[in-house]
């Protein structure tokens, strides 16, 4: 950027001009712990100290952090400016902000990098990062960089209201957030320049953001924590907050240092090796346990390669990072363990025997309390619908072990935290079972439910007594698929009977023929099984009119809670559109939604139709 006049000389014009911007001005602010998070995640500023003000060094600081490369400078070669010398803790960032044109100093060579910035600075550099110059405004300085600071909404939730007054930490934070998702000089999102991206509502996409931030995975192993370039804050363990003591051997870290935080997974897939894909010279998924996962980083690509230990054949234990993919490889004896769920399918399978040949065994297809299926070799006994335990033996071998059904009756509390006498535990893993089908779900999705005699399948206890696996017979009516019929068609009767349906379900269509009539001909459905070759197809329950408010549909004193998963379509000319949650609630009342069962037995709003 060219050299601007002199800053003290300027602020004095601006105190004149009393350029002072209504508190108005700023418009809605966006959530200020969206703003913190994302300016965290980049490694601009802390949300530390928010009603401190920032001095123009630190602000410098920030602002070459917010660039291009930002991140990589370090201390200046040379003294910049007499009150700057090289040993100064931002010479750097002084020395990078000029040289980029973002900053001057004043007319008699000083910076004075302890002096606080004032609002009229701050715009100044935030436009400069944006690829606008002096010759971009009108007016005296600073008339024009407000006018387009504001107009690029750079002002939202900023409380500094002058051209010369001073600049919090949270207005700071405010005004690079609100610069990542502004438009440079060329028309396209701040935040692309930086890698990363906005979201559908145009705000910055925070789990991208913190996903391309994040550094790792690495195994944890004693003294894993010396790895780290800070001391933690903040510790997940498998989504859930933790000391950092519950970490264990063989977990897979990642960390954000700006954040001061990392997050660890335990996931853990054990198997034979069944297949490398596409090649043992440069592979990029493996099938264990019947399951095929991505491999995610280097270290583990190797392993997997021809170059490395682990071939066709030999027994492993995949170390899954937070995506599901393959974050490391070890040896089957690193975490022997077991897992609980439901046989959904007993069959034949062909495995390769390591030495060029395959073998055929009964496998076990097991869909597991964690919502994921795997297959296990068995030597028989298993019917379809049974709940087992598979336990990994130090050796590598998997014993499959059936379990009788467990007496469990009760009322869940209304906060969704107890069933009976019983606390579900804090990672609680709660399967619900219907029709050959699974859904995870939370113990807060059972909030006031009596789960009487059979809609208990199985369950287990932690040493503290609480809940931590719960197997459900068909209790929410989360594992089915709900759509709608768009067209019926039926030909002859009895055995000469011929139906045709055609059918949405979030937005894909199938089209079935044949002898069987169903109990829907029209209107919203759930689909039993496969939806594209259904068991049933059952007809859903209107609601009566009433308007979307959150996650409820209120009519009159009812109230019916939407499902996470309720899908909206929009009845136009006869035909039906796919649409969304937003698009109802704009409606108003010209809207029908559906349920499936009374929510006092689990039942939700499965499907809305927007007229």
């Amino acid at each position: 950027m060219k050299t601007k006049r002199l800053f003290a000389a300027l602020l004095a014009v601006c105190l004149s001009l009393a350029l002072v911007l209504p508190a108005s001005a700023a418009g809605s602010a966006p959530s200020l712990e969206d703003a913190v998070q994302a300016v965290t995640a980049l490694g601009i500023a802390t949300g530390e100290n928010l009603s401190q003000r920032v001095t123009r060094s630190e602000f410098v600081a920030m602002a070459v952090k917010a660039s291009p490369g930002g991140d990589g400078v370090g201390q200046a070669a040379a003294s910049p400016y007499p009150d700057v010398p090289r040993s100064h803790w931002a010479s750097g960032y002084v020395e990078a902000a000029v040289s980029r044109g973002l900053v001057t100093a004043y007319s008699d060579g000083t910076f004075r990098p302890d002096q606080e910035v004032k609002l009229a600075e701050a715009v100044s550099m935030a436009l400069s990062l944006l690829g606008y110059g002096p010759g971009d405004f009108s007016g005296a300085y600073p008339t024009g960089q407000l006018a387009m600071y504001r107009s690029l909404k750079l002002d939202r939730g900023v409380t500094a209201a002058g051209a010369a007054s001073p600049l919090t930490r949270q207005d700071a934070i405010y005004l690079f957030y609100n610069l990542l998702s502004a438009k440079t000089k060329e028309g396209v999102p701040y935040i692309q320049q930086l890698g990363h991206s906005l979201d559908v509502s145009g705000k910055p996409d925070l789990v991208s953001l913190i996903n391309g931030e994040m550094e790792g995975p690495v195994v944890v192993q004693r003294g894993w924590q010396s790895q780290l370039p800070f001391t933690p804050s903040k510790v997940y363990r498998n989504g859930s907050l933790v000391n950092t003591s519950a970490v264990r051997d063989y977990d897979v870290v990642y960390w954000n240092t700006s954040m001061s935080t990392v997050w660890a997974y335990a996931k853990k897939a054990t198997g034979a090796i069944q297949a490398i894909e596409p090649s043992g010279a440069a592979p990029t998924s493996v099938t264990v346990a019947g399951r095929s996962y991505p491999i995610e980083s280097s270290a583990a690509a190797y392993a997997l390669s021809d170059l490395g230990q682990y071939h066709l054949g030999n027994t492993v234990t995949l170390l899954l990072g937070r995506s599901g993919g393959v974050a490391a490889v070890a040896d089957v004896s690193a975490s022997a363990g077991e897992r609980v769920g439901v046989v959904m399918e007993v069959s034949n399978s062909t495995y390769p025997d390591g030495n060029g040949g395959t073998y055929t065994a009964q496998t076990v297809t097991l869909l597991a309390t964690d919502g994921q299926t795997y297959q296990y070799q068995t030597r028989g006994g298993y019917k379809a619908g049974g709940v087992v335990r598979a336990v990994v033996g130090q050796g590598g071998e998997v014993a499959l072990r059936g379990l009788t059904s467990a007496t469990l009756t009760g009322k869940v509390s209304a906060d969704g935290t107890k069933l009976d006498k019983y606390t579900f535990a804090q990672n609680a893993e709660v399967l619900d079972v219907g029709d050959q089908r699974g859904a995870v779900i939370y113990p807060s999705r059972l909030a006031g439910l009596n789960l009487d005699r059979g809609k208990v399948r199985w369950y287990s206890l932690n040493p503290q007594g609480e809940i931590e696996t719960l197997i459900l017979n068909d209790v929410t009516g989360d594992v089915y698929s709900y759509g709608i019929i768009t067209r019926f068609e039926e030909e002859g009767e009895g055995l000469s009977r011929f139906c045709t349906y055609q059918y949405d379900v979030g937005g894909v269509s199938y089209s079935i023929s044949g002898g069987t009539k169903f109990l829907a001909s029209g209107g919203p459905v759930q689909i039993v099984g496969d939806p594209a070759s259904p068991d049933r197809l059952y007809p859903l329950t209107a609601a009566k009119d009433g308007l979307l408010t959150g996650n409820q549909l209120i009519s009159g004193s009812q109230k019916y809670t939407l499902s996470d998963s309720a899908v909206v379509y929009e009845l136009r000319d006869g035909r039906y559109y796919l649409s969304s949650l937003a698009r109802a609630e704009q409606a108003g009342k010209n809207l029908t939604a559906w349920y499936d069962k009374a929510e006092s037995e689990g039942g939700r709003i499965r499907v809305i139709i927007v007229k």
